[in-house]
C-alpha cells in the first residue's frame, strides 16, 4: 500500500486537525490605499480618467468591501486623480457603508431609476468630462452596454490594464496569505489520503475534505473540490457519474480554500493499493514536466515559455502535441490570489514577462482517456532570483507526502 494512504478513519483524521490561522489577519487600511494610488499611478499612464470595478474581487482588493455581483450595478469609480466614490443602489447603503474598509460617496439610484445614467453623472461631478473610461472586466456585459449608451461621451475601454497591473504582483501580506492556505490545504490532502478504504465515494471523500478544512480555520471549508478514482482521473475537471474507489486506482484530489479571500489550489495523485509499471511512468512523466516548468520560471521570461517547457517533456515522452490528448489539453498553471484563476497564465500564446511576486499554479496534468490521468498541482512565486515553491511537489509515487523524505 502507497505510504500514508489509508489506515485510519474520518473520525480519527478529523479529531487530529487543529486551527492553522493563528497570527494571520486582514489586508490593512493603508495596503488598500497603497493599491488605489498605484491604480491611479497606472490610469494615468494609461491615458485613462477613471475606471469603474464592480461588485466581486475588484472591488474587495481596492477598497476592502466584500459585495458580491447581482442584476444591479453595485462598485466603485476610481479616478485618475482625487478620492474615489461608490454607485449602488438607495436601500442597499447602510449595508454597504457597513462593509467598506476604504470608505467613500455613494451615489444611490431608487430601484425605478438608471445607474447607468448615474455613473455618467457621477463621473462628470467628479471632474471627468471626456476620455477614457474603464469598465472592470468582469462588469457584466448589461454594465458596459448601459453605461455607454446613458453616456457615449466618454470612450469607454477594458480595465485590465490597471486591474491586472496591481492584482498581478503580490505584496509580502498577501504572500503570507497565499502560503498559509496552502499550507492549510496540503495539511487536509495528508489526512484525506489516510481516509481511503475500497468502495468509499467520491461525495463521501469530498464532504469530509470540506470539514476538514474548517477545522484548519477556513471558514467555509472547501473553496472547491474535485475528487477522482481510476479511469474518472482522465478527465481534468471530473465526470457525470464518479466511481467509488477500488483497490490500485489511481486518486486525483484537486481542492483548496480561501483565507481572507486569497485561495489554496493543490492537487495530489497517487494509488490506492501498489502502483503499476504504468502507473509509475505516467505519474514520473508530470513530475518531469512540473520541474521543468518550475526551472524555466525565470525573471523575464514570458510565461508562454513556462508552457512550452512542460510540454516538450511530454511531447518527448510520446504525448501530444500540442493540447492533443494523450498528453496535456491545458495550460500549464494559472496566476492565483483573491480569484483562484487571475492573470496572467502559463500558456503559449501569454506573453506576460514573469516579474517579482508574481504567482502561479504548477500543474501540467498528464491526460490519457481510457486509462487514467496525473496531475501534480503545486503553487510557486516569483522573486528577484527565480521561483519559490509555496508547497513542495509530491514526493514520489510510493510515498507522495513525503513521510520517509
Amino acid at each position: 500500500m502507497t505510504l500514508g494512504v489509508g489506515g485510519s478513519t474520518a473520525e480519527q483524521e478529523l479529531a487530529k486537525l487543529t486551527d492553522m490561522t493563528e497570527g494571520t489577519g486582514p489586508i490593512s487600511h493603508d495596503e488598500y490605499r497603497r493599491r488605489i494610488e498605484k491604480a491611479q499611478a497606472l490610469m494615468t499612464a494609461e491615458g485613462i480618467e477613471a475606471i469603474y470595478v464592480n461588485a466581486g474581487t475588484n472591488l474587495y482588493y481596492f477598497t476592502g468591501t466584500r459585495w458580491y455581483a447581482s442584476e444591479r450595478m453595485v462598485g466603485a469609480i476610481i479616478p485618475a486623480k482625487g478620492e474615489l466614490e461608490y454607485i449602488a443602489p438607495a436601500f442597499e447603503v447602510d449595508t454597504l457603508e457597513g462593509f467598506m474598509v476604504v470608505k467613500g460617496k455613494v451615489n444611490t439610484w431608487h430601484e425605478d431609476e438608471s445607474p447607468y445614467s448615474l455613473f455618467g453623472d457621477a463621473l462628470i461631478q467628479m471632474g471627468v468630462n471626456s476620455g477614457k473610461i474603464g469598465i472592470d472586466e468582469s462588469a457584466a456585459f448589461f454594465i458596459f452596454d448601459g453605461v455607454r449608451q446613458a453616456h457615449n461621451q466618454f470612450e469607454y475601454v477594458n480595465a485590465k490594464p490597471v486591474t491586472a497591473g496591481c492584482r498581478m504582483i503580490k505584496s509580502e501580506v498577501e504572500l503570507s496569505l497565499l502560503q498559509r492556505a496552502k499550507d492549510m490545504t496540503l495539511e487536509v490532502h495528508k489526512s484525506v489520503a489516510r481516509i481511503l478504504h475500497e468502495g468509499i465515494s467520491a461525495g463521501e471523500v469530498e464532504a469530509f475534505i470540506h470539514e476538514a478544512h474548517k477545522r484548519v480555520g477556513a471558514p467555509a471549508g472547501s473553496y472547491f473540490c474535485i475528487v477522482l478514482f481510476g479511469e474518472d482521473s482522465a478527465y481534468p475537471h471530473g465526470v457525470k457519474s464518479p466511481k467509488v474507489l477500488e483497490l490500485n486506482d489511481t486518486v486525483l484530489i484537486d481542492t483548496g480554500c480561501q483565507l481572507q479571500g486569497y485561495n489554496s489550489d493543490i492537487t495530489r495523485t497517487f494509488v490506492f493499493g501498489t502502483p503499476s509499471a504504468r502507473q509509475r511512468e505516467l505519474w514520473q512523466h508530470e513530475q518531469d514536466a512540473q520541474l521543468a516548468a518550475f526551472d524555466a520560471a525565470k525573471i523575464g521570461a514570458t510565461c508562454a515559455s513556462v508552457d512550452r517547457a512542460a510540454r516538450d517533456v511530454l511531447e518527448a515522452a510520446g504525448f501530444g502535441p500540442g493540447y492533443d490528448v494523450p498528453g496535456l489539453p491545458h495550460r500549464t498553471g494559472h496566476g492565483i490570489g483573491l480569484d483562484i484563476h487571475e492573470w496572467p497564465y502559463l500558456v503559449l500564446n501569454d506573453q506576460t514577462p514573469l516579474a517579482a511576486g508574481m504567482c502561479f499554479s504548477n500543474e501540467p496534468m498528464l491526460c490519457v482517456p481510457g486509462e487514467f490521468g496525473v496531475r501534480h498541482e503545486d503553487h510557486f512565486y516569483m522573486t528577484e532570483t527565480g521561483p519559490v515553491w509555496f508547497t513542495q511537489p509530491a514526493h514520489s509515487i510510493d510515498d507522495p507526502f513525503g513521510y520517509e523524505a
